[in-house]
């Protein structure tokens, strides 16, 4: 069926998110598509408390403007994805067959609003295209009780978009047959993740004199939520342990005391908050000045200095969770390899061994700590470093906002609505 009027796709979202807002921009003015993103809840757009950063914010980034959207009421007594009465937006049906669209991107579907949604367009004949971004790593795979009624959702969708390689698995091992899957890999705000950027390189320079770090030393950096799931403590021992192992090796071919004061060859920069970080500052006071730092949650356009402070990016979640892991995407636009366990949904995608950045068991802190010696001693090297820097900005190429939306269209174009 070919439209003579643009396609008019409606949007479901729990909220605005900053991965996501810039992408609807890009939809608005790139395609032929009439988009309406339809929000379930208004956190991030007014300050709000999250229960794990453990503090009060709104993300400081422009997430309303640009494209089309609205936020349907949510009657929920506790709103948020931790249950599933958590999105309950019963005027949500009214809203959409008001705006009569073509077709529908539905994101999620464990809530009550979505699953509201899904029925809705299924009375309509309104074709669904589903995005999700789970995966099974470090689990089984669910037993038939669970399996079933996940095929038959599934088999519902006219189209399902995958992120990457662990979640297109998933939804194979749940039924979706081949042609109705299509690739539109997760992405970030290419245009505020440049690592060129004067403004990014000037902040970075002051946040690396603030903590007084040498410029030759080799920074780790974890940013995120500090709990327990992402190993934030594991990665703190690990740390510790390469770094002790380093200086006796030092001082052994110096013949020095190996407690002489000198600058330390690597430190580990913490960015968050959490339940963990306590624990984390009190594990810390025993290590050498000038080799841990902790730094407060950063607001998203304070991101990109902090990325640029790092040689490498650890990400060591052991969370079943980690569906993905967008900060890589973030960490790898600004030229820093990544160290990821296993069990982080991009790592199969965006971070190979040696070559983009190293990887280790979840389950593993024994290889956690050998990958971090790996990875430090090629980051000390001049040359690897510039090589590995040049392959990261490589693969990260292919996950951009472009790739994202040529998956999109090519689920749409499945469905027999056809671009003007």
């Amino acid at each position: 069926m070919r439209h003579a009027a643009p396609i008019r796709l409606a949007v479901v979202l729990s909220h605005p998110t900053q991965y996501y807002s810039p992408w609807f921009r890009w939809l608005h003015t790139r395609t032929a598509l009439d988009l309406r993103v339809f929000y379930l809840w208004n956190f991030g757009v007014s300050a709000q408390a999250d229960p794990q950063f453990k503090t009060v914010f709104a993300w400081d980034v422009d997430l309303l403007s640009g494209y089309a959207s609205e936020f349907v009421p949510n009657v929920a007594r506790s709103p948020g994805a931790e249950s599933f009465w958590g999105f309950n937006n019963p005027g949500l049906p009214a809203r959409l067959e008001a705006w009569s669209p073509d077709a529908l991107l539905l994101f999620g579907y464990k809530w009550l609003t979505h699953l509201r949604t899904i029925f809705w367009a299924r009375r309509h004949g309104i074709p669904v295209v589903f995005r999700g971004d789970s995966h099974f790593l470090g689990r089984p795979n669910p037993g038939w009780r669970r399996r079933l009624p996940l095929r038959l959702l599934f088999r519902s969708f006219a189209a399902v978009t995958y992120v990457g390689a662990a979640n297109r698995a998933y939804f194979e091992e749940l039924g979706v047959p081949a042609q109705r899957l299509f690739f539109a890999p997760h992405a970030v705000d290419g245009t505020l993740f440049d690592p060129s950027a004067l403004s990014h390189r000037a902040a970075a320079a002051a946040l690396r004199a603030q903590l007084g770090l040498d410029r030759t030393t080799r920074v780790v950096l974890f940013a995120g939520k500090l709990v327990p799931a992402k190993q934030p403590r594991e990665l703190l021992e690990a740390f510790l342990g390469v770094d002790a192992a380093s200086r006796r090796a030092a001082a052994t071919k110096r013949g020095e005391d190996t407690a002489s004061t000198f600058i330390p060859f690597s430190a580990l920069i913490f960015v968050g908050d959490g339940e963990e970080k306590m624990a984390l500052q009190e594990a810390a006071r025993a290590a050498p000045p000038g080799l841990v730092h902790f730094l407060p949650f950063a607001n998203q356009s304070e991101m990109p200095a902090r990325y640029l402070l790092a040689d490498i990016f650890a990400l060591p979640s052991r969370g079943l969770y980690e569906t993905w892991g967008l900060a890589v995407n973030e960490a790898m636009h600004m030229g820093v390899p990544c160290l990821v366990s296993d069990r982080v949904g991009c790592q199969q995608d965006l971070v190979t061994d040696g070559e983009t950045g190293w990887v280790f068991r979840a389950e593993d802190p024994a290889m956690l700590a050998t990958k971090l010696k790996v990875a430090l001693a090629m980051v000390a090297d001049d040359g690897s470093r510039e090589k590995l820097r040049a392959a990261v900005l490589e693969r990260i190429s292919g996950y951009t906002y472009t790739q994202t939306t040529a998956g999109l269209l090519a689920a749409i174009g499945s469905l027999g609505l056809q671009m003007p």
